[in-house]
């Protein structure tokens, strides 16, 4: 039915308002249409002698469909996925732990996770309900339910119980936790100042970690004035078959002793085209006169932390004073090992350099850049200061050379958290060993360029920190070793 005249008029009328047209067509060439502004503006015809008619009214209404209806797809997608993960959790057990697998305690978390999540569904539809009922007793100065009130059936009534169970309850616990989240935020906040005023203190003074330089030469490796100790080099990976090459290229070209020097590439793939290509990359660089050996584990438990653990169980390895350890997408510069263990001389105290991570692939993407602003605080300011005034701060995992002894008296590398390089440096420091933090040596690595990397990443970094915590606290709390402001080393 054709709109009458005066709603037509209306129609007609539209918005006079301006702006930079888009022309519509639609299948029936009859009518061509101009978007003002966006979609919620009316349409005007391109001939203007032309009035609106029912059927672009009805595309208007179309439109505004659409819309909602992608608004309603949108919130089916989060709530599948998010019922998706936990029925991986729950019933499939992903995502747990060897240990908590054993010991249920994965699988209780999760049935907890989920009933705190169905009983806040309940509650989120129990005050729509309510909503659309017309309840609105929040708006009244005081929660507590007046007396005089109409009880309205069984439903009412109940919503009056659960009005003062939030009163009492739930409102206090709420505005506690408010309280404690801000307070935590002050103390981050704070915390964070201190680094930035120790950061610009260390730039101010120009404090940097040194070591006397004495003259280097290959051919004099016995006289007084040379320091070449035996150093190993591991690189562990696992089914790295885009980085695999240029990582064992960069080790194999450091400027070192051969002969004080062995690499060893700890394979955990699970691939046998890949552990093919990696063996025939090691038997490359062993014709070369490289003092390289392949090692790959028959059973792979532990992850990271197992396969290191296994390597330093070679009979081979005592006869080495320090380890640097690289993953598998670090490229160090030949001068590495030159750059880092001349700090060991004369310190016997130091049990850890680590050097500085820089990015190949920073300005790839916008993920690329937040990373790298991140990371770069991370190095700059915390490690820096933490490493200046305290000698202690976190192993990264990678670009970092380790004193063999430190890490066999701290008890060597554990399987009991995802996060081993945080462990080993925690038992490290309560054992009495220092760490530098060298910011001007650099080792090329790579940024996750894809959101689902990132996560992945992400999910290795903040899954075992609170775990950890539980189980070095009664180790922090009975250790002798304070912290306190040290000299630079």
């Amino acid at each position: 039915m054709a709109p009458s005249l005066d709603f037509s008029r209306w129609w007609a009328k539209g918005n006079t308002s301006k702006g930079n047209p888009v022309v519509v067509t639609m299948e029936n060439p009859n009518y061509s249409v101009l978007e003002i502004n966006g979609p919620d503006e009316v349409f005007r015809p391109v001939d203007k002698d032309r009035g609106k008619n029912a059927k672009q009214f009805t595309w208007v209404l179309l439109l505004k469909a659409h819309k909602a209806v992608g608004c309603v797809a949108w919130l089916g997608n989060i709530l599948w996925s998010l019922l998706g993960s936990i029925k991986k959790r729950l019933i499939f057990g992903q995502g747990v732990t060897v240990e908590n697998e054993k010991s249920g305690k994965g699988r209780t978390l999760y049935r907890v996770i989920m009933g705190f999540l169905v009983m806040a569904l309940a509650f989120l539809a129990f005050e729509l309900v309510a909503h659309l009922k017309g309840w609105h007793y929040f708006q009244t100065n005081s929660l507590h339910i007046p007396q005089t009130l109409e009880i309205k059936g069984w439903l009412h009534s109940v919503y009056f119980v659960w009005l003062e169970f939030r009163a009492d309850y739930i409102a206090p616990a709420i505005q506690a936790l408010t309280n404690f989240c801000v307070a935590l935020f002050l103390i981050q906040s704070a915390d964070r100042m201190l680094l930035c005023l120790g950061c610009f203190w260390i730039k101010f003074k120009k404090i940097k970690p040194r070591f006397e330089e004495t003259p280097l030469k290959p051919d004099d490796l016995e006289g007084a004035g040379c320091y070449y100790p035996k150093v190993l080099v591991q690189i562990p990976m696992c089914n790295e078959r885009e980085v695999y090459e240029q990582s064992i290229s960069a080790v194999c070209q450091l400027d070192w002793p051969k002969e004080r020097l062995l690499i060893q590439i700890l394979d955990d793939s699970d691939d046998g085209s890949i552990q093919w290509l990696i063996k025939g990359e090691v038997a490359k660089w062993n014709q070369r006169g490289v003092n390289i050996i392949y090692r790959h584990r028959l059973v792979r438990t532990g992850y990271k932390a197992g396969n290191l653990k296994s390597a330093m169980n070679c009979d081979y390895v005592k006869d080495y004073e320090f380890v640097a350890i690289f993953d598998a997408d670090f490229q160090p510069n030949p001068d590495f090992l030159k750059l880092t263990v001349p700090h060991f001389k004369d310190n016997p105290e130091l049990g850890l350099v680590q050097a500085r991570w820089a990015f190949v692939n920073r300005d790839e993407n916008l993920l690329t850049r937040l990373q790298n602003i991140n990371l770069c605080f991370h190095f700059e300011v915390e490690q820096q200061v933490n490493g200046v005034f305290l000698n202690f701060f976190g192993f990264n995992g990678t670009a970092g050379v380790w004193r063999i002894k430190a890490l066999e008296e701290s008890g060597g590398w554990l399987e009991r958290t995802t996060v081993e390089d945080m462990d080993i440096a925690v038992r490290a420091h309560l054992n009495g060993w220092k760490f530098i933090f060298l910011n001007d040596v650099k080792v090329l690595c790579e940024l996750p360029e894809s959101y689902e990397a990132y996560k992945k990443q992400q999910h290795r970094w903040h899954s075992g920190p609170m775990h950890l915590f539980r189980l070095c606290l009664p180790a922090i709390i009975s250790s002798k070793v304070l912290l306190q402001l040290g000299s630079p080393l």
